[in-house]
């Protein structure tokens, strides 16, 4: 039986769909529940680390869910709504919420707030050690690579780069950001050993075409991870 991280609890399909393809991307196992009258059974029958609890559910609110639910989970319940009314967030937080996020919805933003919350839960309850893009997972406590689910043999510094480009995903990394998250040193201005490890990582991972599309260079600026290509 799969270990669910999340139960998301939303009846808006595009929305659920959308929160769930991208924290399963991220490395968690979601489970989405679009019933109110379900919901409280499926979190207590999952015993997932967080919920995301839609406020506004038809058959049953998220305000009564989370009211009957927190005397008996004891992990992370995150409420989502529309409504913009102080007194919904107060509500909400009163009756066990860990916190209140608005719609519309960034994910990045959404993502960053629960790896908060989980970080503060006990350590059986972090985020998990799985990065996922498609076809790519890279696990950061066994340092291994799967690619198309065949194993990819990296060196430690391969690796380290990779999880480095992968956690910063959408983000351009220029040759001093990665001497210092890599070596803990400032780029010389000529040191060309990143570019070289860049290189190498991408041909072991089949990136090595012109241009690459994986990691990507972005002229000028440095190297930027794009999980669309891994899809």
């Amino acid at each position: 039986m799969q270990v669910i991280d999340i139960v998301v609890v939303e009846d808006d399909e595009r929305l659920g769909a959308l929160i769930t393809q991208y924290l399963v991307r991220h490395g968690y196992h979601v489970l989405l529940e679009p019933d109110g009258a379900q919901a409280e059974a499926t979190v207590l029958a999952q015993a997932p680390a967080a919920v995301l609890l839609d406020a506004t559910l038809p058959g049953r609110d998220g305000f009564d869910i989370c009211r009957t639910l927190r005397p008996r989970y004891a992990g992370v319940i995150c409420m989502l709504t529309a409504r913009n009314d102080d007194i919904d967030q107060v509500l909400g937080l009163e009756l066990g919420a860990d916190d209140y996020i608005g719609k519309p919805i960034e994910p990045r933003v959404l993502l960053a707030r629960l790896r908060a919350h989980l970080r503060r839960q006990s350590p059986a309850r972090r985020e998990p050690d799985a990065l996922c893009f498609g076809r790519l997972r890279i696990n950061r406590s066994s340092r291994e690579v799967h690619l198309h689910q065949a194993r990819v043999d990296l060196t430690d510094a391969e690796f380290d780069l990779l999880v480095v480009l992968a956690e910063g995903v959408g983000r351009i990394f220029s040759r001093e950001d990665l001497f210092q998250s890599l070596r803990g040193i400032s780029f010389d201005g000529t040191d060309r050993s990143i570019d070289a490890r860049v290189s190498r990582l991408r041909r072991k991972l089949g990136d090595d075409q012109e241009p690459a599309q994986g990691i990507k260079t972005v002229r000028g600026r440095g190297y930027l991870f794009n999980r669309g290509a891994w899809e």
